[in-house]
C-alpha cells in the first residue's frame, strides 16, 4: 500500500509499505476512503517535536471495513465507518467515564497504524469506529458528506470538546483563541451549545468568512495586547463568559485568560508548546482551566446525527484536496498557512 511516512524536520515523502493486517482478535483493517493533515502532525514537520526514525503519520480517516478479528462484532467488513484520532476499548472504567483518551488498552493513531495510508490497522476496533448507516463500500457518502464525516474524526471534536470544557451555555459570549481547523469548528460548537455572541480571533480574511460562516458574530484581527484589549473593547471590558484556546503556545494561552471574565473557564485544547497558565490572575479572578486531548469518540454519537441531518457541516475547513502520494504538498501549504486543512484521498 502507499502511506505518508515522516523522516526528519520537513521531510514527507509518500512510500510503499506492507498492508497491515489483523493482529489482535480486537483489530480490524480499514481502507481509507479519506484523511488529512492535521495541525498537530505540523508540530513534528516543523522540528518542535523529535522525529527519531521514519514513521506513519496521520490519526484522522473515515473508510471502509476491509478485515475484522474474531473478537469484534460492532462493526463488519463492508461498514463504512468514522474512527477518531484515537483508538479506545470502550469497557474500561476511563472509558465508560467518557475519557476515551486515557482507555487503559487505547493508544493514538501514528506510526504503524498511521492514517495517512490506503488501508489502517485498527487496534480495539469494536470500541472505537464509530458505523455511519446507509452506507457501504458499494455505496459511499458523497463528497461533501464525506469531508464532514472526516472532520469529525478530530477537529470538530477537539473544538467541541473545547466548547464544553470552557462551559459554553446558551446566551452566553465567547471567545475562540485560534484560527486553524480546530478553532475554527470551536466557533460552530460554541454556536450549537447556545452562545448567543461568538468573537472570533483571526487575522486572515478566508479563516475570517469561514469563522462568520459557522456563525461567529465578531472578528478581532489584532493579535497579542491589541488583540486583547479589542476584545474587551467589545465586551464592555467585561471579558468572555467562556474562552475557548485552540493554539497551544504562550501567547495564545495569555490572550485566553486576558479576555476572559472573573469566574469564567478556559478551554484549551491547542496541544501546549511553551509556557504555562497565569496562577496568579487565575486565582485573583476566579479564572478556570479545562480541558485537554478532546476524547473524540464521547462525542461522536452526538456529533455524528448534527452530521448527517445537514445541520452542521464542518468539513468546510478542509480548503484543498491532493492525492494522498502529494502528501508533501499538502504539508507544505498547511505549513505556509496557505490552506486551513488539506483532505488527502488515496
Amino acid at each position: 500500500m502507499r502511506a505518508t511516512v515522516i523522516h526528519a524536520l520537513g521531510d514527507i515523502r509518500s512510500e510503499t509499505r506492507p498492508d497491515p493486517v489483523v493482529q489482535e482478535p480486537t483489530d480490524a483493517v480499514v481502507r481509507v476512503l479519506a484523511t488529512c493533515v492535521c495541525g498537530s502532525d505540523l508540530w513534528p514537520y516543523r522540528g518542535e517535536n523529535p522525529v527519531d526514525e521514519p514513521h506513519g503519520i496521520g490519526h484522522e480517516h473515515v473508510g471502509v471495513v476491509e478485515a475484522v478479528g474474531a473478537a469484534v462484532t460492532d462493526v463488519r467488513v463492508g461498514d463504512v465507518v468514522v474512527a477518531p484520532f484515537t483508538f479506545s476499548c470502550g469497557r474500561c472504567v476511563h472509558c465508560l467515564a467518557g475519557v476515551h483518551t486515557s482507555c487503559l488498552v487505547g493508544g493514538v493513531f501514528g506510526g504503524e497504524t498511521g492514517c495517512q495510508a490506503e488501508l489502517v490497522r485498527v487496534p480495539q476496533a469494536g470500541g472505537t469506529l464509530v458505523r455511519v448507516d446507509g452506507f457501504s463500500a458499494a455505496a459511499p457518502p458523497p463528497d461533501d458528506l464525506l469531508r464532514d464525516l472526516l472532520a469529525c474524526s478530530d477537529v470538530m471534536g477537539t473544538g467541541w470538546h473545547a466548547a464544553r470544557a470552557a462551559g459554553v451555555r446558551e446566551g452566553s459570549t465567547v471567545v475562540v483563541v485560534g484560527d486553524g481547523a480546530v478553532g475554527l469548528c470551536g466557533v460552530l460548537a460554541a454556536v450549537q451549545q447556545g452562545a448567543a455572541r461568538v468573537v472570533a480571533m483571526s487575522r486572515h480574511a478566508d479563516r475570517q468568512a469561514l469563522a462568520r460562516r459557522f456563525g461567529a458574530t465578531d472578528v478581532v484581527a489584532e493579535r497579542g495586547e491589541a488583540g486583547e484589549q479589542a476584545v474587551l473593547e467589545l465586551t464592555d471590558g467585561v471579558g468572555a463568559d467562556a474562552v475557548l484556546e485552540c493554539v497551544g503556545t504562550e501567547q495564545s494561552m495569555r490572550t485566553a485568560f486576558a479576555v476572559a471574565r472573573p469566574g469564567s473557564t478556559v478551554g484549551f485544547v491547542g496541544v501546549p508548546h511553551g509556557g504555562r497558565p497565569p496562577l496568579s490572575r487565575m486565582f485573583r479572578q476566579n479564572i478556570g482551566l479545562a480541558g485537554g486531548i478532546a476524547p473524540v469518540r464521547a462525542y461522536l454519537p452526538t456529533l455524528l446525527p448534527l452530521v448527517l441531518a445537514g445541520s452542521i457541516h464542518p468539513g468546510a475547513v478542509l480548503d484543498a484536496e491532493l492525492p494522498l502520494a502529494e502528501a508533501a504538498e499538502a504539508y507544505r501549504r498547511m505549513d505556509a498557512r496557505e490552506s486551513v486543512k488539506v483532505l488527502l484521498r488515496p
